[in-house]
């Protein structure tokens, strides 16, 4: 999108996710961001009301873009199916939205976005574990428990660009299942 087809909230918006995803949370100013964006410092206040207000609505509108995004991923059709859409999620999720996830993983420590995670996860964990009782495993409940740790991981690493195998540890998690 152009600068000129962007409103100065949405820049603000824009410049606020590439600079806490980059320089961290912590260690970006509303004056950075501020002049990143081109707009004063007190439209930053206007709009948002502080910097913390801003980086929960970041992280609230990057969620809700990746659910609208990906309406049909959590949609079981059968046990290998919704497996396989786990295994390949993170790379798909980072492909879509890099800075988005780069800053999560930059901000998995912090409580409001570790809530956020959680949240956005907390409906996989159960049908997960359906999948795996109907695959006939031994202890669905640990092999879910496993599961989500390895996608943890390499949504995280994948974010931060740390990983340069993802389709072969996906392709390596399927055949661990039996799912190709």
């Amino acid at each position: 999108m152009k600068d000129s087809v962007l409103s100065r909230k949405e820049k603000i918006v824009r410049e606020a996710l590439n600079l806490f995803s980059e320089q961290g949370y912590a260690d970006t100013s509303t004056k950075a961001i501020a002049q990143n964006a081109g707009v004063s410092e007190a439209l930053i206040f206007k709009h948002f009301g502080n910097k913390d207000a801003l980086l929960v609505h970041l992280i609230k509108a990057g969620y809700r873009k990746v659910l609208t995004h990906h309406k049909g991923m959590m949609t079981y059709r059968d046990s290998k199916d919704f497996l396989r859409k786990m295994i390949n999620l993170p790379s798909k999720l980072v492909a879509d939205e890099p800075i988005f996830w780069k800053l999560q993983e930059r901000l998995s420590h912090h409580p409001f976005s570790r809530q956020q995670h959680e949240q956005f996860m907390k409906p996989v964990q159960a049908i997960i574990v359906r999948a795996f009782k109907e695959l006939g495993y031994k202890n669905p409940d640990l092999e879910t428990e496993f599961l989500l740790i390895v996608i943890d991981t390499l949504w995280k690493k994948e974010a931060n660009g740390e990983l340069d195998h993802a389709m072969e540890l996906a392709i390596l998690l399927e055949e661990k299942y039996n799912l190709i």
